[in-house]
């Protein structure tokens, strides 16, 4: 054999040939499907494999719609319409695109949620879990100018309104906004630089969870019952097993992801949008999509605009320390009886905080504002730290094993191949 080429154990010659001189499928095998996985995952980690099946299919319909849109603020809107009545197939591309947002949003809403009752942040996976949250960041930046684009009466309504947060900052605020703007009102450089923007970003994401999956594979994944496996009894394949399991996942959810496609394509956005930009009507009630409005509801909870600002960037920020705020030595609620309820009371707040954030700024929906707002914050600054030091968690399992197969014996075939070195 030549010098720097390695041995393949593939059988398809060409696979063979090419593995030998450029290893990937050697990786693939080593990193994917014969990965130690942890053989008690439930439903949820499914999530995860979801997540990235969302940034391909709004990557691969981003790139078709911006064939054919225009950034210019006289020529925006027509050519969204153009895309829907002339493009072949351009309606059916942009509904996915609309609505694969949402998706998009409500896999990684429910991923996120999974992490925070099993205690996927807690050491040694804390870098995994930061690089979830800038993952976040850069979806909702994304998604924020994506919505800009189709130049609606609530795309230029929203950027004018969201910009305009930056002149809070004390001193450099207004040249902040001046500067997003490229200009002093919401026109076509800021229409310019937002697509743009959003074009480039997507390919960000996927450099964040390029490493977010490089993490995952160095500690590990987490597991319902929150404890690491002792060994390949506790571990099976990722392959054929888990690719299995994620299929079927796929399947259910490509069900749900076209009913809204082709039965409901405008039910997650807003009949505004469908008007042209027009800077001299103001809408009536400027609302964000529905997966700001937890965030928005936050911003509107605080009379002061600065306090705002800083209280909804700071929900987003505390879950950068939550690794260090979560004081007790148990990951998995399923053996913390005290902080169980405690975290369900905190995703009925996120709710509340969502719906509040729909309805007008006035009455009980600034009062039930403030109240979901301080328990999110108490709930990451004072329940969890106070909660690990007073709470008596319940007896862990030994191994995964034991909880799984009830202290019987292994089955053949099931345990996991050791990672080797490469």
């Amino acid at each position: 054999m030549m010098v720097g080429l390695h041995k393949s154990d593939f059988k398809n010659p060409v696979v063979r040939w090419i593995d030998e001189r450029l290893p990937i499928p050697s990786l693939l095998q080593k990193e994917y499907a014969q990965f130690p996985t942890p053989k008690n995952f439930n439903y949820f980690w499914n999530f995860g494999a979801l997540a990235m099946v969302c940034l391909v299919v709004m990557i691969v319909t981003g790139i078709f719609l911006a064939m054919h849109y225009t950034p210019h603020t006289a020529h925006a809107f027509d050519s969204v319409e153009r895309i829907m009545r002339d493009v072949n197939y351009g309606w059916l591309i942009r509904y996915i695109h609309m609505n694969g947002a949402s998706m998009f949003f409500i896999v990684v809403y429910i991923h996120i949620f999974r992490g925070l009752y099993y205690g996927s942040y807690k050491a040694p996976r804390e870098l995994l879990w930061i690089l979830g949250v800038v993952i976040l960041l850069l979806m909702m930046a994304t998604a924020f100018m994506g919505y800009v684009l189709p130049w609606g009466q609530m795309s230029f309504w929203g950027a004018t309104v969201i910009t305009n947060l930056f002149s809070a900052i004390p001193v450099v605020g207004d040249d902040i906004v001046v500067w997003l703007w490229g200009g002093f009102s919401v026109d076509n450089p800021t229409l310019n630089r937002f697509f743009s923007l959003h074009y480039l970003l997507p390919f960000l994401i996927v450099g964040v969870v390029f490493l977010h999956v490089v993490a995952l594979h160095i500690t590990g994944s987490n597991n319902p019952l929150g404890i690491e496996p002792k060994g390949p009894q506790d571990t099976i394949p990722f392959h054929p097993y888990y690719t299995i399991k994620d299929s079927f996942g796929l399947v259910v959810f490509l069900i749900v992801f076209a009913f809204f496609v082709f039965f409901a394509p405008n039910y997650l956005g807003h009949p505004d949008n469908y008007i042209e930009a027009n800077p001299l009507v103001t809408p009536a009630h400027i609302v964000p999509e529905w997966y700001f409005l937890p965030f928005y509801a936050i911003l509107r909870a605080v009379p002061d605009k600065l306090g705002g600002v800083v209280l909804m960037f700071g929900s987003i920020f505390v879950l950068f320390v939550l690794p260090w705020l979560d004081t007790s030595p148990v990951r998995s609620m399923k053996f913390r009886p005290l902080a169980r309820p405690f975290f369900w009371v905190f995703v009925l707040s996120c709710l509340l905080l969502g719906y509040c954030g729909a309805m007008p700024p006035e009455g009980i929906w600034v009062v039930l504002s403030r109240v979901g707002t301080a328990y999110y914050f108490l709930y990451f600054l004072v329940i969890l730290p106070v909660l690990g030091k007073l709470e008596r968690p319940l007896p862990l399992p030994v191994s995964i094993s034991e909880r799984v197969l009830g202290g019987g014996p292994v089955p053949a075939a099931a345990a996991a191949k050791p990672m080797e070195k490469a």
